[in-house]
């Protein structure tokens, strides 16, 4: 008896699980499933499938900081994010108020601009003021009656941190924010950096209401930036690296603080709180970190806003003053 030979069957080509009509020989280490190129992610061996690396990803301890913050500060977001903003807030006054919001012929010899307008409504002012338009002694008619912060104007001491006068103003501070901002955005993570950075600017808006002319007008990231400075000297600090080119960096900063036109309260104040706020941050002990450094800067960011109330309360009858602009 003879038996009619059997068809050899075709081996099966297997296909990418992902795509179906792609064969491969490719499995991924892991869930052992075939994936095509367009699939694959090199592994420590061999290759591993998306699902499979999005699993691993949410599995897997993200890497910290010495002071806890994410590796993501590396690329300086918020550091280009705030330059950003600052940099869009100056173009938006230069169309409102054509080239003098640029060239003014304020301070450091015409290269600061005048303020405009927009400084009147966002810049920070403590006390009730009117200002006036006045051309060559003349006044010309009033511009705007200011209530301050005092009269419920609580935007300007964010606002004004985000104004300039003119074109050198902005860039010097932008230019410090550059430099200072990726390197301390880089060691303590986006949030963490984001956090000094914002506390500075207050810390230095509510030194204006407790020790400056309540009638001044005063814009600029200057706060936030001398709070960086500080920032910086206490990081290097903690951890025990060589200061000696800092120092002389931040003597000649404060020394132009002094110069006639600059804000020397705003400068102190952010230069000061941030210096605080630098250090609940770098000295918080690796036990628990993320809470102590959440409750030290909550407790810093409440004491600058019950100065700031301390402040308004000083303010609080101060008579309106007429002011030239």
């Amino acid at each position: 008896m003879t038996q009619a030979p059997q068809p050899v069957p075709h081996p099966v080509v297997p296909v990418c699980y992902r795509h179906p009509k792609r064969e491969t020989y490719v499995r991924c280490v892991r869930c052992e499933r075939p994936i095509c190129p367009d699939c694959m992610h090199d592994a420590s061996v061999g290759h591993q499938c998306p699902e499979c690396v999005a699993e691993g990803r949410r599995t897997q301890r993200q890497v910290r900081t010495t002071f806890g913050g994410t590796r993501a500060g590396a690329r300086g977001l918020v550091t280009i994010t705030l330059i950003a903003i600052n940099v869009a807030v100056m173009a938006g006054v230069t169309i409102l108020e054509g080239p003098r919001a640029l060239f003014g012929g304020g301070g450091f010899g015409g290269l600061m601009g005048d303020a405009t307008s927009v400084h009147l409504w966002g810049a920070l002012i403590p006390a009730p003021t009117e200002f006036v338009y006045v051309s060559r002694g003349q006044v010309l008619g009033t511009a705007l009656v200011s209530d301050g912060v005092v009269g419920g104007e609580y935007y300007r001491i964010v606002t004004s941190m985000f104004l300039h006068y003119g074109i050198l103003h902005l860039l010097t501070n932008m230019y410090a924010l550059w430099v200072l901002g990726r390197s301390l955005e880089g060691v303590l993570g986006p949030i963490r950096f984001l956090a000094l950075y914002l506390i500075s600017g207050l810390g230095g808006s509510v030194a204006v209401l407790l020790f400056s002319d309540p009638h001044s007008l005063s814009a600029g990231a200057s706060g936030a930036i001398f709070g960086l400075f500080a920032a910086l000297f206490v990081v290097l600090k903690r951890l025990r690296r060589d200061t000696s080119s800092v120092i002389p960096i931040l003597v000649i900063n404060l020394a132009i603080s002094f110069v006639p036109g600059i804000s020397l309260a705003a400068h102190l104040g952010g230069f000061v709180t941030g210096g605080i706020c630098a250090f609940a941050l770098a000295y918080a002990p690796r036990v628990g970190r993320t809470r102590i450094q959440i409750a030290g800067v909550s407790a810093l960011l409440l004491f600058v806003i019950g100065m700031a109330i301390f402040g308004l309360n000083l303010l609080v009858g101060v008579p309106m003053e007429t002011i030239g602009f």
